[in-house]
């Protein structure tokens, strides 16, 4: 039978690795092998694994910080737009007659609905009253 691996404190000469590597015909010195050859990438490489932690964290802020960047612009651009609009063009005033026939079609267009549930269908029966004072009543109040 073969022997069971043996746990290492210093690093083993080529002499030694050499014959661990020889192919065997067992699949227990295969997998010992096998076993051998990630101790010896570890040891080798572990001054590399915070090296990769590192450059990978601060390339997820990098990417992180310029999208928000980006994002803060965007809203800056959209506010800039608007407070320009409003202050040099302000708008006309809609008519009745016009404001009428807006919530005619609004009115249709709730009527057309379907609630999916009593709450829902509730909202839209408070909406589509509110809508018929706006139309029967003489003078439909503006906003400012």
């Amino acid at each position: 039978m073969s022997e069971p691996p043996k746990l290492l404190v210093n690093k083993p000469k080529k002499s030694q690795l050499k014959k661990v590597e020889q192919p065997c015909s067992t699949p227990s010195s295969a997998s010992t092998a096998t076993a051998w050859r990630l101790l010896q990438f570890r040891r080798r490489y572990k001054f590399l694994w915070p090296v990769l932690l590192a450059v990978n964290f601060s390339v997820g802020a990098y990417l992180f910080m310029r999208t928000k960047k980006k994002d803060v612009e965007i809203d800056e651009e959209k506010k800039d737009v608007s407070t320009s609009s409003i202050a040099c063009q302000p708008r006309e005033p809609i008519l009745e007659d016009q404001q009428r026939e807006l919530f005619k079609w609004l009115l249709e267009e709730k009527r057309k609905m379907k609630p999916i549930d009593a709450f829902e269908k509730k909202c839209i029966d408070e909406e589509k009253a509110i809508l018929k004072q706006f139309i029967r009543s003489q003078s439909i109040p503006t906003l400012r």
